[in-house]
């Protein structure tokens, strides 16, 4: 196996439950499915199919003579009837009925709905348990204040949980989004060559009504409420755009907190977990490098950029159907989801695993609060008698002077001492270290973190507590 290239999606980061799901197992036992239905469907609406020839179909339809189905693909360059003469060869009594009055596409496009809906199964399974475990997180640290930024900037303070609520708020419209797309699903169903059930209505004896039956059976038949009402030979190449959008929107969530716990370890606030044995570096023994994170943003990146190919595919299709989508729809569309995959995964690692240093995070918020509590002690010296205006002046000079002390002779943060010598303001050092309680600052943050579980959180995780439990192993 050393020998040629292997996907680092199978071999690193996705999980085996959905590789399984993008395998040709999954695939051609899924194309036996749905010809057994066809088959049901096309007996049940008076066509002369025996319920022998269908039991024959439906023994042989997990033993797959994938041998037998390779060579026949070599001989003939079709995959679709390659695979109806090797499970003929399995069911002789049978053969002539296989794939009767479809298209390639019967099988192909209603398989890739199915697996694109299994695969959103498992997506929204795992983004289920990541949201679990984020809001436990910022439920643990909803009181805990610390330095928000603007622009990267110290501003106003938050708590560690509100940021974390940040997070789960987005996945939550990620969820919004996946719940959605599930339930537009629909089965192209059994449509021919052009999407006009020409060879139905034929075999039907021109009976219009036995060809719409045919495609709500087949789609009852495969766990779907209703077909495409209109199709070319394919369902709209659009469908795959639109599922994975959905997918990329998860990464771009993904994205943003992994950016955001980088930013955080190199603040030494919070870190990503890190084994006893780990090596974050090649060279430099002592770095604890995000690289949990940084292979969210990896993979996320390629989720995102991957959906321009399901785009590019929809627009550029041809009338009823060409043939161009077929080798990106391999690539773009599989790959996708194990990309998401791996991205869940370790979304829900570095969750489960983050450490929190609430002794940094003080620190690096008192060195700044000074600033930020100008405006309340502007405005008591005021109530004793003060002018807002003089105010305001002196205390951006005195602001001025104490940023300029911290950053170009490295002195600690002396805002308070010159404001408390400064008879403008007449107060005290013990005064306004009173004021300098970070709980004073953070507005109703740990309020809006406590409602926002209650209403939203809460109410998701209970309708899907049997999804959860999830763990993440993560392959390197």
């Amino acid at each position: 196996m050393n020998d040629k290239y292997q996907s680092p999606l199978s071999e690193r980061y996705a999980s085996k439950e959905m590789q399984y799901i993008f395998s040709p197992d999954m695939k051609f036992k899924t194309w036996r499915r749905l010809w057994i239905a066809l088959a049901e469907t096309e007996s049940e609406l008076g066509l002369p199919i025996s319920a022998e020839q269908i039991a024959e179909l439906k023994a042989a339809k997990d033993d797959i003579n994938y041998d037998v189905a390779k060579a026949r693909e070599k001989e003939v360059r079709h995959d679709v009837m390659s695979h109806v003469y090797a499970y003929g060869q399995q069911c002789p009594s049978a053969k002539g009925i296989i794939h009767l009055g479809a298209t390639s596409c019967y099988v192909g496009d209603n398989t890739d709905v199915i697996i694109m809906r299994e695969a959103l199964y498992l997506v929204r399974k795992k983004l289920i348990n990541v949201i679990d475990e984020l809001a436990k997180f910022a439920d643990t640290y909803k009181d805990m204040p610390t330095l928000a930024f603007t622009h990267f900037q110290p501003a106003q303070p938050t708590t560690v949980g509100k940021r974390a609520s940040l997070w789960l708020n987005e996945l939550v419209m990620d969820l919004d989004d996946v719940n959605y797309i599930i339930s537009q699903l629909k089965l192209l169903g059994s449509k021919g060559t052009t999407g006009t059930q020409a060879s139905f209505l034929e075999l039907f004896d021109g009976d219009h009504e036995k060809c719409k039956e045919a495609d709500r059976r087949i789609a009852k038949k495969m766990g779907f409420d209703t077909c495409y009402p209109v199709s070319g030979q394919t369902y709209s190449r659009k469908l795959d755009t639109r599922v994975l959008n959905v997918v990329a929107g998860i990464a771009q969530s993904a994205h943003k907190f992994s950016n955001d716990i980088r930013l955080l370890q190199h603040l030494k606030e919070i870190e990503e977990p890190f084994e006893k044995s780990q090596i974050g570096s090649s060279a430099m023994a002592y770095k604890r490098n995000p690289m949990r994170s940084e292979r969210i943003a990896s993979l996320s990146r390629y989720v995102m950029i991957d959906v321009l190919n399901p785009a590019i595919t929809a627009a550029t299709q041809w009338f009823e159907r060409t043939l161009d989508d077929s080798a990106n729809k391999r690539l773009s569309v599989p790959e996708a989801f194990l990309a998401i995959d791996g991205v869940l995964d370790l979304y829900l690692n570095v969750v489960d695993g983050l450490v929190v240093y609430p002794k940094v995070i003080e620190q690096r918020l008192m060195s700044e609060l000074p600033f930020m509590a100008t405006e309340n002690i502007m405005m008591d010296a005021v109530k004793r008698g003060g002018d807002r205006q003089e105010l305001h002046e002196r205390i951006r000079e005195h602001s001025m002077e104490a940023g300029r002390m911290v950053k170009v002779e490295g002195k600690p943060n002396d805002l308070l001492e010159r404001i408390a010598a400064d008879p403008a303001f007449g107060t005290t050092m013990e005064e306004l270290k009173s004021i300098m309680n970070p709980k004073n600052f953070v507005g109703r943050a740990p309020e809006q973190v406590s409602e926002f579980l209650d209403e939203v959180i809460r109410p998701i995780l209970e309708a899907n507590k049997e999804s959860l439990g999830m763990t993440a192993e993560i392959n390197v």
